[in-house]
């Protein structure tokens, strides 16, 4: 925990004291690896409770939010709870409105999917997972860099119910990172975490062909992201330069039509996040996206190749993201508007 996220932490414990608030404490170690699998396997080891939860320090959840997952707890008899998690600031920067979007197609669409085929990789909090079970299974993986989709897998391995909530209205809210090369670190770790776990290799237990299939074509993908940073500029040139006849061209260009499909999705779902988050649309946001949906791609694609040479190379630091609070701003837009 770095000092200026301490330092906030003890000022709120202190408020909780003076409200004769006694059950909530800080927990600091001194031992490596200093990450946040670590941490949170020493605070499993403090815990007490039937539930174990994750909120980031620059969360912002729903005050509902536990009556919600206890109920889904008890109604489901889910042992693994994954609740939405939700970019809300859109418009802070050129990527935003597509980084946004991930969000909102994962946690809202796919993660469901995941569940349903029983290959579920969680999210980094608002996940709720029961004691027993952390516990079974040995807690988090303290070397990895994605301990959560590690988790997840871990969980599907032993067959438990994996149940995902998303409400628009209950997300827990986060911010976009707050520049180009925080949001490339950002997705490095992310890239690099996976590339770590299929290598580790523990999906291929997973029971069913298709399970093992998902789970490595979703752990392998950074592979095919690095691979198209590398054809992007390639397939440029041969735009200009190559010849063929009409079939050939016609086929070759499907995947152009297929980016022109994704881009008009990614508009629609963007009106669809403003309208349900009852937010107020930019227009200009909403037309960045078809301008911007390459070189979005090809952020990724870098971030994907840096963490394929920073695993390759045995590089595997805690990056740090920084937060600047934007989803709180957007939040109070939100609600003034």
């Amino acid at each position: 925990m770095d000092k200026g996220t301490q330092e906030q932490v003890n000022i709120k414990l202190a408020e909780l004291e003076a409200q004769g608030v006694t059950n909530v404490k800080l927990i600091l170690f001194n031992d490596p690896p200093f990450n946040k699998p670590h941490g949170l396997n020493i605070g499993l080891r403090h815990a007490t409770k039937d539930v174990i939860t994750i909120f980031d320090a620059e969360d912002e959840p729903h005050k509902d939010i536990l009556h919600i997952i206890n109920t889904t707890m008890l109604n489901t008899g889910a042992s693994v709870v994954q609740s939405g998690v939700q970019l809300m600031n859109y418009q802070s920067h050129w990527f935003s409105a597509l980084n946004v979007l991930e969000y909102f197609f994962w946690f809202k669409s796919r993660l469901h999917y995941h569940s349903r085929a029983g290959m579920t990789p969680l999210g980094g909090n608002t996940v709720f997972t029961t004691r027993e079970l952390l516990e079974r299974i040995g807690g988090w993986g303290d070397t990895l860099l994605t301990e959560d989709a590690d988790l997840g897998i871990r969980c599907s391995l032993e067959g438990e119910k994996i149940q995902i909530v998303y409400s628009d209205e209950h997300v827990t809210q986060e911010e976009t990172p707050p520049s180009v090369s925080q949001f490339i670190k950002q997705r490095t770790r992310w890239s690099q975490g996976f590339l770590e776990i299929l290598i580790k290799g523990e999906w291929k237990q997973l029971e069913t062909p298709y399970q093992r299939f998902l789970a490595l074509y979703t752990l392998g993908f950074p592979f095919f992201q690095a691979i198209t940073g590398f054809y992007f500029p390639v397939s440029i040139w041969m735009m200009f330069t190559y010849r063929s006849d009409p079939v050939s061209a016609l086929i070759l260009a499907i995947p152009f039509y297929m980016v022109i499909a994704s881009t008009v999705f990614h508009m629609i779902g963007l009106v669809y996040f403003v309208k349900s988050h009852q937010l107020k649309l930019k227009k200009r946001a909403l037309w960045l996206i078809p301008v911007f949906y390459f070189p979005y791609q090809l952020l990724l694609s870098i971030a994907a190749v840096r963490a394929v040479y920073r695993h390759v190379t045995k590089q595997n630091n805690w990056e740090k993201t920084k937060h600047v609070g934007a989803h709180r701003q957007a939040g109070n837009a939100s609600n003034a508007s």
